[in-house]
């Protein structure tokens, strides 16, 4: 696959919507990831629900467009769901990514479909899902 199917202008424009999620100062939970294969980070502040659900989000996306459009993909969709949610889809991500499972139901994942063919995008690909379960690791769980 070539880098023009992979860098299309819809996924640089989901690139571009990361300023929607400036980081909270505030937010009582945080979390951060990096990815190894190419050194992209992701940090992510969360503000609950009182049932535990995510309510709002902020990051600092330090990736690839590729990595960028991933936080923005898992950002459009997160609120109002839980560590389980998150937990759930982030398994479900890698098993596709590692080619073990099918595709996970995670709305606008075809965006970022055609990085599934470069490995060394899984990586940036996974950072928001990674950053969100640190994050979430120290709140109470979702009733």
């Amino acid at each position: 696959m070539s880098a023009e199917r992979l860098y299309t202008p819809q996924l640089l424009a989901a690139a571009m919507e990361l300023a929607s999620y400036p980081p909270i100062e505030t937010a009582p939970f945080s979390g951060s990831a990096r990815s190894p294969a190419c050194g992209s980070t992701l940090a992510m502040d969360l503000m609950l629900h009182a049932n535990g659900r995510i309510e709002r989000l902020g990051m600092t996306v330090r990736a690839c467009a590729v990595g960028q459009a991933a936080a923005a993909v898992f950002a459009r969709h997160a609120a109002g769901l839980t560590q389980a949610d998150i937990r759930a889809a982030h398994d479900s991500l890698s098993a596709w990514l590692d080619g073990e499972g099918p595709a996970p139901d995670w709305p606008d994942l075809g965006l970022i479909a055609p990085a599934r063919d470069f490995r060394g995008r899984h990586g940036a690909m996974l950072l928001p899902w990674k950053a969100a379960m640190a994050a979430l690791s120290s709140a109470p769980a979702a009733s």
